[in-house]
């Protein structure tokens, strides 16, 4: 019985399949050869640190720098507003609107006075008032018997200097009635006759249109109403006209025979306020 199990066993080992002897393959990784182009562009791919800091959230990877740190700066607003020294001129950059200049415009018809001067001056005449190419009006020139007015007159043959006078009432009915009857057709121009005046005869040499009135270098004592009584205001130059007109409120950058007219309608309108000497528009 024993004899015929160990039959049996031996049997047994003999039919089972041996073991094999052949090994068991091992995966093995070969190293890969990579080109330059592609080393290169790997290496591109790949984030540096410095990438990862830039392009991730600023909480992920706060930077904190001491206070002693050479890159320290305290934190401030900026401010993307160049400053003046960094601004190129007007025009300099290609599509800049160049700034234009403004310049104050000055007014012509001013009648203020220059800076020292005064409003008021002293009246150079008894019938001039306290500003500049202004007179009295006659009722106050009769009430203060003022029926005379006179002024110094020089002989352009002999030389001889004078004085003259005319008569307030007189002088004034005749200018102020020729206006009346002539502005509607005046043009707001002077006639020939007030632009080149007849001047009086020498009382001494007896030389016709010779007595040529004397205008005082100082404009502010130029006598006006013994201009205007005598016809004489064509005697100014342009520029004692332009001082009238300017301390009158009136233009004076007209022609001459226009503001000889305005002098005259001025004057006359001074002395007599109601009177037909306004200007015609």
């Amino acid at each position: 019985m024993g004899d015929e199990q160990d039959d049996n066993l031996e049997l047994r080992l003999s039919i089972s399949p041996r073991p094999s002897s052949r090994a068991t393959p091992v995966a093995v990784t070969l190293p890969v050869q990579v080109s330059p182009q592609q080393e290169t562009l790997r290496m591109v791919s790949l984030p540096s640190p410095v990438q990862t800091l830039l392009y991730e959230s600023p909480t992920s990877h706060p930077l904190q720098l001491s206070a002693n740190h050479h890159l320290y700066a305290p934190s401030e607003e900026i401010s993307f507003s160049p400053s003046p020294e960094e601004v190129p001129r007007s025009g300099a950059i290609t599509g800049a609107v160049p700034s234009r200049n403004v310049r104050n415009r000055r007014n012509s018809t001013t009648n203020a006075p220059r800076r020292g001067k005064s409003e008021t001056i002293e009246p150079p005449y008894p019938w001039a008032t306290n500003h500049r190419a202004m007179v009295h009006d006659l009722q106050h020139l009769l009430s203060n018997g003022i029926r005379t007015i006179t002024g110094d007159v020089q002989c352009k043959r002999c030389e001889r200097q004078y004085q003259m006078e005319y008569d307030l009432i007189e002088k004034f009915t005749e200018i102020g009635g020729y206006i009346a009857r002539n502005k509607h057709s005046m043009h707001d121009r002077a006639p020939p006759v007030w632009c080149n005046p007849v001047l009086p005869k020498c009382r001494f040499c007896g030389q016709e249109n010779s007595a040529k009135p004397v205008i005082s270098s100082k404009k502010r004592a130029i006598n006006w109403l013994f201009l205007l009584l005598g016809q004489m205001i064509g005697c100014c130059t342009l520029e004692h006209l332009k001082y009238f007109c300017k301390h009158t409120n009136l233009h004076r950058t007209a022609a001459k025979d226009r503001v000889i007219y305005l002098a005259y309608l001025c004057l006359c309108k001074q002395l007599d306020p109601t009177g037909p000497f306004d200007r015609e528009f």
